[in-house]
């Protein structure tokens, strides 16, 4: 049993608020980099977090009884499941609030490769590189969606959410041997999109890690 399960078994609902917290920083940066553009003046975070954790609370004893994933796991998801639900009522998506967002086809920029597409250019300064908008940014994420649709997830976990190796693994079902070889692989794969954009020629410094040998 995790230390953080046996203060939630010991506290309850104010052992989980306390957690909800400290994790708070971390949820409000990944609403952000997830949230589709279109819910802005719609929707505001703090929307978002409350409607989660009355989700969280009402449901901490489900998660008690089999927690087979860390709470922050845990309560990443319902948050995630949550802003799903937002885009839902707001953007008539009709989607399965308990499935990932991995495959094509969701409009604008309600897609990991949109919500990736939108940070990568957030991150850029020079006022040449700031005019890189519109169709520029849809041919970037047209290109992003070449990548491997678990890889292109993984580093949106890993490289953008800042997710350990562990919590990926534990998002993706996956082994952590296999987060760490996609995480690797889906960096190269961002290098040689972001090669045929010029506005991140200056930011080619985004290098997977060498390969580890056994």
């Amino acid at each position: 049993m995790s230390e953080e399960v046996a203060r939630l078994e010991e506290g309850g609902v104010d052992a989980a608020s306390v957690l909800f917290a400290i994790y708070r920083r971390r949820l409000v940066a990944i609403i952000d980099f997830r949230m589709d553009r279109r819910l802005i003046g719609r929707v505001d975070t703090e929307d978002v977090l409350q409607e989660a954790w009355i989700e969280i609370a009402r449901r901490l004893d489900q998660y008690l009884a089999k927690p087979n994933v860390s709470f922050f796991v845990w309560v990443r998801q319902i948050t995630w499941q949550t802003l799903l639900g937002f885009h839902r009522r707001h953007l008539s998506l009709k989607r399965d609030a308990n499935r990932d967002v991995r495959l094509r086809g969701e409009p604008g920029n309600f897609t990991t490769g949109g919500s990736i597409a939108r940070a990568l250019c957030a991150q850029l300064t020079s006022p040449s590189q700031a005019m890189m908008r519109g169709e520029e940014i849809e041919q970037l994420r047209e290109a992003l969606d070449t990548i491997n649709d678990v890889d292109r997830e993984v580093l949106a976990l890993r490289h953008f959410e800042l997710l350990t190796n562990k919590e990926v693994a534990e998002v993706l079902q996956i082994g952590s041997t296999a987060a760490s070889n996609r995480y690797i692989r889906a960096l190269r794969r961002l290098r040689d999109v972001l090669v045929q954009f010029p506005a991140f020629h200056d930011r080619m410094g985004i290098d997977a890690p060498p390969e580890s040998h056994p």
